[in-house]
């Protein structure tokens, strides 16, 4: 039996090493440290393969794993931004709406350096739903939160980016 569960775990392993090390190396930026991580979640994973409960695809679960275990990473070494969204406060929908818009209108490399400003838990969250495409529903279940505290991250995520992007690009698109 203990044989059946490693080649299970190898498997697994071969089916998302790939995604896992591209997830933490948005993280940490660093080719070595990135496949370090990777490994480490994966022992994470197999440590905790039990505590799987099927809620949510095994994919987002893992997804859920690896977040986590990045940030985690980031703040123990002092090199994240804490994000405290109980200092911000509501953004409406309309404004919301248009922070959409400029964020989806902003070049692909100039995007990229305003997600590298940006608090770790906001980079992620904007991945999570608009490179990864996963739904609310998907998010909430990976991030173990409510739906409505999914949403409002989202928004807060959306207007931090915009803001830093009309800081630091102030020549406009």
């Amino acid at each position: 039996m203990e044989e059946n569960r490693h080649e299970e775990f190898g498997l697994l392993y071969d089916r998302y090493a790939e995604k896992v090390y591209h997830k933490c190396i948005s993280f940490v930026k660093d080719v070595d440290l990135a496949q370090d991580l990777a490994h480490d979640v994966f022992l994470k994973t197999f440590i905790n393969l039990k505590k799987f409960q099927g809620k949510s695809k095994f994919s987002t679960w893992l997804y859920s794993l690896t977040y986590n275990f990045c940030i985690d990473y980031l703040r123990k070494n002092n090199k994240v931004m804490v994000n405290n969204d109980d200092l911000l406060v509501n953004i409406p929908d309309d404004d919301d709406e248009k922070n959409e818009r400029e964020l989806m209108s902003i070049a692909s490399e100039r995007l990229s350096a305003v997600l590298d400003v940006i608090p770790a838990d906001d980079k992620m969250i904007l991945l999570m739903k608009y490179q990864d495409e996963l739904s609310i529903k998907e998010i909430q279940a990976a991030l173990e939160v409510s739906e409505s505290a999914v949403k409002m991250r989202v928004k807060r995520a959306k207007a931090k980016a915009v803001e830093v992007y009309k800081t630091k690009y102030k020549d406009g698109y």
